[in-house]
């Protein structure tokens, strides 16, 4: 069997469920070693156990959490932020207290991420980095302005690495899921049900319907591009922000 990331090493963040866990399983059957951070430690060991990998807790909330934890890590070639957090509100109920929680998880931390991995990348001449970012990322969202804020600044952020990089023999790329089958999806759709009054399928019907495509996306959909984005076949493609999301967006 084909492993075309033998000897590289990976970094999943939120590596032990939902859209991490399904990327963490497709790096591993492409033959890379894997890292897992979270912050839930039974989860990640599990998936540690499943996929022979190395697990971490990190908390991307604590700065010093973060640099301890990569300054313990060693040499990664392919590094996945996929840690995140949602938080759906109106602004006059946004208070600062989230503001700065969703900046934290979603873009500070990253950053961190990046600023102490990228470079080693480019002094070993390669490089993988794939940010998830969201739909939101690309367009505007009522009541969503700090997640949306949040993923316009991680697309920031990889188009301004893209270029820094750019003959680093490091690729720097973000994918925008829409809506995935994923716990936060179905948060959503709980939410919808209790606010309008609707049933769990009709609920599910109004995500589904932001869709050409009439269906929420998998886990693994996005699991297979950022799989696609590692891979030496992909090293022309390089700062983009990449929907997976059923035709929702079209650049």
């Amino acid at each position: 069997m084909s492993a075309p990331l033998a000897g590289r090493r990976a970094l999943v963040t939120g590596g032990g469920r939902g859209i991490g866990l399904a990327i963490a399983r497709s790096l591993a059957a492409d033959g890379a070693t894997l890292v897992l951070t979270g912050r839930n430690a039974e989860r990640l060991d599990a998936a540690a156990e499943e996929l022979g990998a190395t697990a971490q807790v990190l908390d991307m909330e604590d700065r010093g959490a973060i640099a301890n934890g990569v300054a313990a890590l060693g040499d990664i070639d392919i590094l996945v932020n996929n840690a995140g957090v949602a938080v759906g509100a109106p602004l006059h109920r946004t208070d600062d207290a989230t503001w700065d929680r969703v900046q934290q998880i979603n873009v500070h931390g990253p950053y961190a991420l990046m600023r102490a991995l990228v470079p080693g990348m480019a002094k070993r001449g390669w490089g993988r980095v794939v940010n998830i970012s969201s739909l939101a990322g690309l367009t505007g969202q009522a009541y969503t302005s700090a997640y949306c804020a949040s993923k316009h600044a991680l697309i920031g952020l990889t188009r301004a690495l893209a270029v820094e990089y750019a003959r680093a023999g490091v690729t720097v790329n973000a994918i925008c899921p829409g809506w995935v089958e994923t716990d936060m999806a179905r948060d959503a759709i709980d939410r919808i049900a209790r606010s309008t009054g609707r049933d769990e399928e009709a609920a599910r019907d109004t995500l589904a319907g932001a869709s050409p495509q009439g269906r929420l996306v998998t886990a693994e959909e996005v699991a297979a591009l950022t799989s696609m984005l590692c891979s030496e076949g992909a090293r022309g493609i390089h700062g983009q922000a990449i929907p997976v999301d059923g035709g929702t967006v079209m650049k």
